[in-house]
C-alpha cells in the first residue's frame, strides 16, 4: 500500500510546475513581446564595434615586447587592410603600403593573422623618423599595445619576417 503513493509521485509533479508562459516574457529584459524597446543590432560584424587589441609581450619579460620585424608584401594598389581584429570583416584602421616594415608582436590561435605595431610611414628619400613605438626592450608582462603607433591586425600571409 506504501507503493501506491510513490507511483502517484511522478504524475503529480508536472502539474506542480505548470504556469501561464506569458508571464515568463513580461519579465524577460529587452523583450518586444513585453513591449521593451530592442537594443540596435549591426547588420555585420563590420559594423559591430568589436577591436581586438594587439598584446605585446607574449615572448616573456626578458625578450622584446615585439618579437619580430616584418615587411608587408602583395598589398595590393589600394593596400594592406590593418584591421581591428583578426578577421576579414573587421574593421580597417588603416592602410599598409607595399614594402612598409612593422613589428610582429602577436599571432591568432589558428597562425592565419599577425598582431602588428606598425611605425609612421616615411616619405620616400625623407630620413628616417625617430618615432619610439616602444616595443624594442622587453615589458614586465602580457599586455595590450598602448604605445604611440598605429596597431591592428593583418592576414599572415601578406607580411614576410625580416628580423628578429
Amino acid at each position: 500500500m506504501r507503493l501506491a503513493p510513490l507511483l502517484l509521485l511522478p504524475l503529480l509533479l508536472p502539474l506542480g510546475a505548470c504556469s501561464k508562459s506569458n508571464d515568463v516574457y513580461e519579465e524577460l529584459p529587452n523583450s518586444s513581446l513585453a513591449g521593451a524597446p530592442r537594443m540596435e543590432v549591426p547588420e555585420t560584424r563590420m559594423d559591430a564595434p568589436v577591436a581586438r587589441p594587439v598584446t605585446i609581450g607574449e615572448d616573456g619579460p626578458r625578450m622584446d615586447a615585439c618579437g619580430g620585424l616584418g615587411q608587408v608584401t602583395r598589398s595590393g594598389p589600394g593596400g594592406l587592410p590593418l584591421r581591428a581584429a583578426p578577421f576579414t570583416d573587421a574593421k580597417a584602421l588603416a592602410r599598409l603600403a607595399e614594402g612598409q616594415r612593422t613589428w610582429i608582436c602577436a599571432r591568432s590561435l589558428d597562425q592565419k593573422w599577425l598582431g602588428l605595431v606598425v611605425p609612421p610611414a616615411r616619405a620616400p628619400g625623407a630620413p628616417a623618423e625617430s618615432v619610439d613605438c616602444g616595443v624594442t626592450s622587453p615589458v614586465d608582462r602580457k599586455q595590450p599595445y598602448a604605445g604611440p603607433c598605429a596597431s591592428g591586425w593583418v592576414a599572415s600571409a601578406y607580411v614576410r619576417l625580416i628580423g628578429t
